[in-house]
């Protein structure tokens, strides 16, 4: 189902942060710096990049485990650079590793998991769920 996914792809996402990108402003803080789970989303952003173009028709990859650390703070108009490298190919299940950084330093690295699913078949599981069923 995935044999075209190999490790070594790597993907790439920026960003120039903005007030709407702060702490502050997505709730998870209150200074004025970018928010962690604004950096976890470019972390999802870079990792998609690396692997979306590899997967077969019909299917799509999913976010199932995030172990990163943001370890510095990026003002508001900095940009911001996330990466990510393909290590671990498991049947459907993908292991990234992970980084951020700002035009000054690292900000944040570490590992982010996602597994490959057909998406009629994860669709209908979902509608079911939604209907009660």
């Amino acid at each position: 189902m995935v044999s075209s996914l190999k490790p070594g792809l790597t993907g790439t996402a920026g960003m120039t942060v903005g007030p709407q990108h702060t702490a502050m402003s997505v709730g998870s803080g209150k200074v004025g710096v970018l928010a962690t789970p604004v950096m976890i989303n470019l972390i999802e952003a870079a990792a998609l990049a690396a692997i979306e173009e590899h997967l077969p028709q019909g299917c799509q990859s999913l976010g199932t485990h995030l172990d990163v650390s943001h370890i510095a703070a990026t003002p508001v108009g900095m940009k911001v650079t996330a990466t990510a490298e393909l290590v671990k190919v498991d049947g459907r299940h993908l292991e990234l590793k992970v980084r951020a950084r700002d035009e000054a330093e690292e900000i944040g690295s570490g590992t982010h998991a996602r597994v490959v699913v057909n998406v009629a078949k994860f669709d209908a599981r979902v509608a079911r769920k939604a209907g009660g069923g």
